[in-house]
């Protein structure tokens, strides 16, 4: 029985059997089955958090930064120890392969890392000013205390992007998981309690957990001590975040929905964009935000290419990942995801599409898990369903015969997550990297548009949110500038010229 390995797991990382009882079921994707039951977050729950948290805000502020960074050194060093027991809990809780759930707590372990060496370079400027005996020089604060809301489909190295940035600039962390994932949460509630003791002096409410579903993650949105909110999700939730966000002027990193393409030209090296485009379409049975949707294909190489895909495509390995190491395709979060799945290819199919997969399986063996076969959608042209994302393994392919129309093909829908193309003619690539190129907020070149390095900020345009997270400068959301000019002579000189002369 899962239940009794999760159990077993989650008493391996030290999550309190107090924080395991409530009325919340948690459901295994890979069997169907509950797993564990949970209590929820009350709204005067949700206000003693954030007191507790603006409390802790208050000391945590003023502690210099690379002390914040040995706390997050010593996080990381939890995650590594506990790498393997944290990953197989992503797996069953989330349905990613044991590759991907290891994979997403080394992604927690190499932003820790990051963020270590930031806490000694959060550089502000010295400027140049135009009056004698002044110095210009720009300064960066803590903010406050730092809302966290996460998806299912990365439960817990999306918070760790955010977490070990906010922490080393000086805010406490409010993360308010998925209510789908809630038990990696807890788990690395427990990691980061045990780093915590190590450090010591670590004020209480530094870093909480938030239990519960749209109730909750609402409190926290409205919640006026909370001067940031990075929320990962759908577009549709991203707009009411935002709305709400913006009418009491709190910041929000919004890290939406991604309706992402890649273009196949006739240079490319097909055997590379093969292996690059099956692992950005069907990884993690197509549930990330960078998954590979859309397909264009230079028309000299599409049936060759299609060929091949199709191959893949019909001998994929699908099923559960704890029964094999080959299996590359795990479930579908819940019915839901099938049945939105199911809908998106009965209308691509009115739109004159031709199928490969698509259909369940393993039905038999786990009649309330949800397996797909990644579908492979060849479609006339870029309508109908196409024009939106469908967070399942489907990828439409399109032909082309003109860069200058695929890119616009490209750029013509809502989202701006990823993008890439597969080419070895210069200026193609130069061409689609450029201004005139992808709007894309990630834009790659012979690799596919799914998986992220934490060194570069991720996310995108559009619909997508705007939003910056993990690498480069994306530390600065988590903090408050200020412009400071200090006079060190004796005379008051005006910017601008201006004289202002009194008796």
């Amino acid at each position: 029985m899962l239940a009794d390995e999760v159990a077993s797991l989650l008493d391996h990382l030290g999550v309190s059997p107090d924080r395991r009882h409530g009325t919340r079921a948690v459901r295994s994707p890979l069997t169907g089955e509950t797993i564990a039951h949970l209590e929820d977050a009350s709204s005067q729950g949700v206000a003693e958090t954030v007191a507790h948290a603006e409390a802790a805000f208050r000391q945590w502020r003023s502690v210099p930064p690379p002390r914040r960074g040995e706390l997050v050194r010593l996080l990381g060093l939890e995650l590594r120890d506990a790498k393997d027991v944290l990953g197989r809990l992503v797996t069953i809780e989330a349905g990613k392969i044991v590759s991907e759930g290891r994979g997403e707590v080394q992604e927690m372990i190499d932003i820790c890392d990051f963020a270590v060496g930031l806490s000694r370079q959060l550089y502000g400027l010295t400027i140049a000013s135009e009056r004698p005996n002044h110095r210009m020089m720009e300064q960066w604060h803590p903010l406050g205390p730092t809302g966290v809301i996460t998806s299912f489909n990365f439960p817990v190295a999306v918070w760790s992007w955010n977490a070990a940035l906010a922490l080393v600039c000086g805010n406490p962390v409010i993360w308010k998981p998925s209510e789908k994932t809630p038990l990696t949460a807890l788990a690395v509630q427990a990691l980061f309690e045990r780093a915590a003791v190590k450090a010591g002096n670590i004020p209480d409410g530094l870093c909480t957990v938030l239990i519960g579903g749209r109730d909750v993650g609402e409190a926290l949105v409205n919640d006026p001590r909370v001067p940031l909110i990075s929320a990962t999700g759908s577009t549709a939730m991203g707009r009411e975040v935002g709305t709400q966000l913006a009418r009491r002027f709190a910041r929000g990193i919004l890290e939406l929905g991604g309706n992402n393409a890649s273009i196949v030209c006739p240079s490319a090296n097909l055997d590379l964009a093969l292996r690059a485009i099956a692992f950005a379409a069907i990884g993690t049975a197509g549930q990330r935000c960078t998954t590979l949707r859309r397909l264009f294909v230079h028309d000299s190489v599409h049936d060759e290419f299609v060929a091949k895909l199709t191959r893949v495509y019909a001998s994929v390995r699908i099923g559960d990942p704890l029964a094999s190491d080959e299996v590359l395709v795990g479930p579908l979060i819940d019915e839901a995801a099938f049945e939105t799945m199911q809908c998106a290819l009965a209308e691509a199919r009115a739109h004159g599409a031709r199928i490969h997969g698509g259909e369940r399986v393993e039905e038999k063996r786990f009649p309330n898990a949800y397996y797909v076969r990644p579908a492979l959608v060849e479609m006339p042209a870029q309508t109908g369903p196409v024009l939106r994302e469908t967070f399942a393994p489907i990828l439409y392919v399109m032909k082309y015969t003109d860069l200058n129309a695929a890119i616009e093909q490209h750029n013509a829908v809502a989202h701006g997550l990823s993008s890439s193309i597969f080419s070895t003619d210069m200026r193609e690539v130069e061409k689609f990297l450029s201004v005139a190129g992808s709007d894309c907020g990630i834009v790659n070149a012979n690799i596919g548009p799914s998986g992220a390095e934490i060194g570069g900020a991720f996310g995108g345009e559009k619909e997508t949110g705007g939003g910056r997270e993990a690498g480069s400068d994306a530390w600065k959301a988590y903090m408050r500038r200020a412009t400071s000019t200090v006079n060190y002579g004796d005379d008051l000189p005006l910017a601008q010229g201006v004289r202002f002369d009194i008796d």
